[in-house]
Parts: structure tokens; sequence; C-alpha cells
């Protein structure tokens, strides 16, 4: 991505299509749509990650590995991931996860190249079966949507947990 953007005001046109963006991608992806949102929303270029955390002193920058990731994905990981949860063999999410996800605190800007970068705040709330206490993720999500077809596209996204430690059975869901 070129590092030259341009903030976009909220409540233009652009920055309410792209909160209405992630409010589709969260409605299709709470409610177990994952085929769709695969479908629709996210490019055939996607790269999807999610470093992992280090907990260092402020010297030392923001605490991401640059190079280990706890997911690291392309179309056709996410592809081949969502095919096996609709499949019998899904022990991991079956039966399924319930998932709420909250996307606040939506920035956008515009590349010179055409692109659209938006970071927002998630937080992630899961229950499993029985579960009394949700499993709760948060942090900051760093997309990077384009245009394909004149429809907007999940192109990146670099997933920043506030957790340096993640305490779940599974990964088996979708931030």
């Amino acid at each position: 991505m070129n590092p030259t953007t341009t903030k976009v005001r909220v409540g233009s046109e652009l920055h309410c299509e792209v909160v209405d963006w992630l409010d589709t991608e969260a409605e299709l992806l709470d409610d177990g749509h994952e085929a769709r949102w695969l479908d629709e929303m996210v490019s055939r270029e996607v790269v999807y990650q999610m470093p992992l955390r280090q907990t260092v002193e402020r010297a030392r920058g923001a605490g991401f590995e640059e190079h280990a990731f706890h997911l690291d994905e392309t179309y056709g990981s996410l592809a081949s991931r969502v095919a096996r949860n609709q499949t019998p063999y899904a022990w991991a999410e079956d039966p399924p996860s319930r998932i709420r996800h909250f996307v606040t605190g939506v920035r956008v800007s515009e590349t010179e190249d055409g692109l659209i970068a938006v970071r927002s705040n998630l937080l992630v709330m899961r229950t499993r079966q029985e579960m009394t206490q949700p499993q709760t993720f948060a942090g900051e999500r760093r997309d990077v949507l384009r245009r394909e077809d004149g429809v907007l596209r999940l192109y990146r996204r670099t997933i920043l947990l506030d957790l340096t430690v993640i305490g779940t059975h599974n990964l088996a869901i979708f931030f």
C-alpha cells in the first residue's frame, strides 16, 4: 500500500459506504454466512494476517512480530476453512460458536493508488457450547479495501489483538 493517504471525513459518502461495508461483514460473520462473506466481500488476492504480539518496552516498538503470525491466510486458505466448516468433520466448530463482532472507531483514508485504508477497533465476543463466560478478543483491524468491478472487497487485513496469549482452544473464527 502506498503510504501517502488522505483522510476521509466522517459522514462523507465514502466513509458511510465503508461503515456500511463493515456492518454487512459483521452481520454475515455473526450469522454464520462465511461462504457468502468470502464470495461477496473478499478479494481473491487477499492477505489476512494476525501477527504475534509481545510485551515490549516502548523503545522497542508496538510489540508485534513482523514475520510470525497466529493467522497468515490467503484466499485459498480462507476458502478451505470455510469449506471445512460446512462438512460434518468441523469438530472445532460443531456446534458452531456464537459470535458477535463490535466494530467501532472507524477511520478511513484514501491512498494515491485508489485503495481505501480503514482502521477500526474490534471486539469479538464468542461463546461455545454451554460456556457461561464468553471469550473476548479485543484489538484493532487495519484493512485495505479496493474496488473490484465496482464492489468494495477486502484486499488486506491485519488483526492486532491486545492479547499476548490467546486463551482459546482454536482460532476457527473470522475476525
